[in-house]
């Protein structure tokens, strides 16, 4: 047994490490695709090179899946973001920095360091996670009766160690809010309380446990990148003052190239940002809102007022109904509470 664990553990060294070295060789595709832009076409209008941007980094992605495919090996989503971050950090180091003040230097640094504490957190943490059956939640994995995509019942849940005692709490004559909102991740195979969706870019689900989490990372990970900007501008003043420059050098591409990438961040992730607040307010998960007809608590009958089916039963039509949504208010105080 002793013997057959070090193997499995060797294997997985071995893919974790070609998978980190396929991050490290994305970014720098893509960094130095950026760089090119930034070199090339420094007097193209901004909006112009952010659209080239996006599309030279979804080339990249393309480049990448298709590796995958022909090749058998793909990257480390966590590796690749993390790798991106320790890139600007250096480029920042390096190159930006000098020309920065002080007070924004240790903001943008204190920032960069919560934000890799934060990612470490989330890697590892518990989004909620049903033991069918078992204590040990990574069991679900090995298990084929649970192959399935639909949501647990009641009877299922009768012996699991997450749903004991919860049911008592609910209010008579009231369905088990634990019971409807437990949800079935197809990435990794196990059933998960309140699940939003499996994020690659931080390798685990996002759930009833570490969805407040998520979204608190989500508002580091703008604040941080509009940082940089905001020191970038500082650089690019303090770049134009020198009277010895006279064409763009090295640097100033590096900061332009980078710069690129950060406004491409930030404009998906706020838009990302506001997906998930407005899923918090209505008391809805991105799961629920994609798959809502899968799920009958979602589905409200309303009857026509004119016409018949095929059977000669009057017509009637399924339309989208949220029975979770009390209030923006009460909704917030259900989203900050449902971690404990």
């Amino acid at each position: 047994m002793n013997h057959q664990f070090k193997k499995m553990k060797m294997v997985a060294e071995k893919l974790i490490t070609i998978e980190s070295t396929v991050s490290s060789v994305s970014v720098l595709f893509i960094h130095s695709a950026l760089f090119l832009v930034a070199h090339f076409l420094p007097s193209f209008p901004l909006l112009t090179l952010l659209s080239i941007s996006a599309g030279v980094m979804l080339l990249v992605v393309g480049l990448g899946r298709a590796c995958k495919k022909l090749l058998g090996v793909r990257g480390s989503a966590p590796a690749f973001v993390v790798i991106n971050i320790l890139y600007v950090w250096i480029v920042y180091l390096i190159v930006i920095r000098p020309g920065v003040s002080y007070k924004l230097d240790i903001v943008f640094n204190s920032e960069l360091v919560i934000l890799l504490l934060g990612l470490c957190r989330i890697l590892s943490s518990d989004p909620g996670y049903v033991a069918y059956g078992y204590s040990n939640p990574e069991k679900l994995v090995a298990d084929p009766l649970l192959d399935v995509e639909t949501p647990l019942q009641e009877s299922e849940l009768a012996s699991c160690e997450t749903y004991k005692g919860c049911a008592s709490n609910e209010k008579n004559g009231q369905e088990s809010t634990l019971l409807q909102r437990i949800r079935f991740c197809r990435m990794c195979k196990v059933y998960v309380k309140g699940f939003d969706h499996h994020c690659p870019a931080f390798g685990n689900c996002i759930g009833q446990k570490n969805r407040v989490l998520f979204i608190t990372l989500l508002v580091g990970f703008i604040l941080s990148e509009a940082s940089y900007i905001a020191c970038l501008s500082q650089f690019a003043k303090s770049y134009t003052a020198d009277k010895d420059v006279e064409k763009p050098s090295y640097s100033s591409t590096l900061a332009g190239s980078t710069m690129l990438f950060s406004l491409l961040q930030v404009l998906w992730q706020i838009v990302f940002l506001m997906w998930h607040l407005y899923c918090v307010c209505f008391n809805i998960t991105t799961d629920e809102w994609i798959n809502w007809k899968r799920y009958p608590e979602f589905q409200l009958v309303v009857q026509l007022q004119l016409g018949f089916d095929c059977s000669g039963q009057p017509a009637s039509r399924t339309v989208f109904t949220n029975p979770y949504n009390h209030g923006i208010l009460q909704n917030l105080k259900h989203f900050l509470k449902a971690k404990e």
